[in-house]
Formats: structure tokens, C-alpha cells, sequence
């Protein structure tokens, strides 16, 4: 439930940052949508049909390796976009084209991150990144900043290179928020103690491509045994481990700790394995 309200209010926020921060003082974004802003200049179309049709072949690309439930995530986000575009008006918020584009950054990255939580994308470059991110362990905001220049520079060459500076500044403040929001390449420790440690070890096992440590340990007040479970996850993976916690055990108690780096072994999941 909370997934697909955080896709619709990304998707809405995202297309009101468009059509109310950017589009009405010509800054673009990047990716898919920058290309759609752009041809939205020589074509009679709106660029958020633009961009629903320019991001099908990605999807479909996408349907092979991420899978149906990302993908299909990801189509009604980019059809949300399309469809509030067409109804929000294209008017500036403020006159200020810096302002524009610093806040236009703002709620472009708190509408990627949100999607991006509730394990679906706003489509174009954010597919490319994931895909990427799933061989290599990279921060997505920074790395969909680097994939998303080149579209900039282009409509910079076309309409003018304080544009592309507006721009580029507003895909870099959309980052930062990406990456608060949407931590993935950050790890964190679980230490789980429970006295459901074959059943918890083997629901965790199951829907987790994550490998888990089993020490035996003993309660000092309680005397009882317990089993100890400790297991390395990434930070976006926190909320679908608590849940398949909660339901096998939920009497455990768990300990969350922050990892700074990870030696050996660490796999670059898909973005949806875990939902």
C-alpha cells in the first residue's frame, strides 16, 4: 500500500516540479525527459507524452532484467507523470530562474527517491542506472548526474549554455536528494536475536539474495538459548528485512548497525528482488 502511495506522490510531485519550476523558464532535466523537453520545443506535443512514448523501448529492455514488478511500477509512475503534465498548468512558480532551479532540483529528487523506495523508477536514464548499479557498487544519484550531463550539454549546443548551467545545477541539487532518500549503495549489520533461528534463517534466505551468519547465544537475564542471526544488507533493502522479520518472529530483537565498508562477497541485487 505504501509503495504505490509513494509512486503516485512522486510521480505527481515530479511533473509539478516540471511543468511549474522548469519547463516555463527552458531548464531542462536529463535523461528521457530532457529529450522530451527538448523536441516539445519543434513539436506540437506535450513533453509528458513525450516521455511516456520515448521511454517504452527502455521499459521493455528493462522487463528482461529487472523484472515485472519493477517494470510495472515504473510504466504507471511514468503514465501518473504524463497524465498530471497534461492537467498541471505550465506557468513559473517564481521569476528567478536560479530559484527555479535549485527547487525544481529539490522536488525532482524527493519524487526519484520516493519511486525509487517503493522499488519502481520515473523511467528514462533511472532504468540505465539501475541496471548499472546492479554490476557496481555506485551511488545512483551521482550516477545518474554523469549519464544525464550528456543530454544537458546537448540542449546547451541547441538553446544556449546559461541554460545548460541552470540545468546542470538543478540535476546536481536533485541528486543529493536522491541519494538521502534513496541510499542504496550504503550497507548496513543486522544483529537479529531470536528463538526462531531455523525459521527466521531459512523465510530470510529465501527472499534475500544475502547470505546470514548463525552464532548460538544465551539471554544473561533469562538464561534461555536464542539464536543470533547477523546478516549484511543494503540501506534500501532495510524495509522488506524488518517485514519478513516481523512476520516470521515477532517477538526478535534486532540491532541495526551502520557498516563503512564491506571486504569480499557483497551482491548488486535487482532493485525489486526484495519487494
Amino acid at each position: 500500500m505504501f509503495q504505490w502511495l509513494f509512486i503516485l506522490m512522486g510521480s505527481i510531485i515530479m511533473a509539478f516540479s516540471f511543468n511549474q519550476f522548469l519547463i516555463p523558464h527552458h531548464v531542462l532535466s536529463g535523461g528521457i525527459s530532457g529529450i522530451s523537453m527538448i523536441l516539445s520545443n519543434f513539436l506540437p506535443i506535450n513533453a509528458g507524452v513525450l516521455m511516456w512514448v520515448l521511454n517504452l523501448p527502455l521499459l521493455i529492455i528493462g522487463w528482461k532484467f529487472l523484472g515485472r514488478s519493477f517494470i510495472g511500477k515504473s510504466l504507471v509512475s511514468i503514465t501518473i507523470i504524463t497524465i498530471a503534465m497534461l492537467y498541471i498548468p505550465v506557468t513559473p512558480i517564481a521569476d528567478d530562474p536560479i530559484l527555479c532551479s535549485v527547487f525544481g532540483g529539490v522536488l525532482l529528487g524527493i519524487a526519484g527517491g520516493l519511486v525509487f523506495r517503493a522499488a519502481g523508477s520515473t523511467g528514462g536514464f533511472d532504468i540505465v542506472g539501475l541496471l548499472l548499479t546492479k554490476k557496481r557498487d555506485l551511488p545512483l544519484g551521482e550516477l545518474l548526474f554523469g549519464l544525464n550531463a550528456v543530454v544537458v550539454f546537448i540542449g546547451g549546443y541547441l538553446f544556449g549554455w546559461n541554460l545548460a548551467m541552470y540545468t546542470l545545477l538543478s540535476m546536481y541539487v536533485s541528486s543529493r536528494i536522491t541519494n538521502m532518500i534513496h541510499p542504496q549503495h550504503l550497507k548496513l549489520t543486522l544483529m537479529i536475536m531470536t528463538n526462531k533461528g531455523d525459521e527466521l534463517q531459512e523465510a530470510l534466505l529465501s527472499h534475500f539474495q544475502r547470505g546470514v551468519t548463525v552464532l548460538e547465544g544465551k539471554g544473561a537475564y533469562t538464561k534461555q538459548s536464542r539464536s543470533v542471526l547477523i546478516m549484511v544488507i543494503s540501506r534500501f533493502e532495510l524495509p522488506s528485512v524488518q517485514k519478513v522479520i516481523k512476520e516470521t518472529d515477532s517477538q526478535a530483537f534486532v540491532d541495526i548497525l551502520s557498516t563503512v565498508s564491506v571486504m569480499g562477497k557483497f551482491a548488486k541485487i535487482d532493485p525489486s528482488a526484495s519487494m
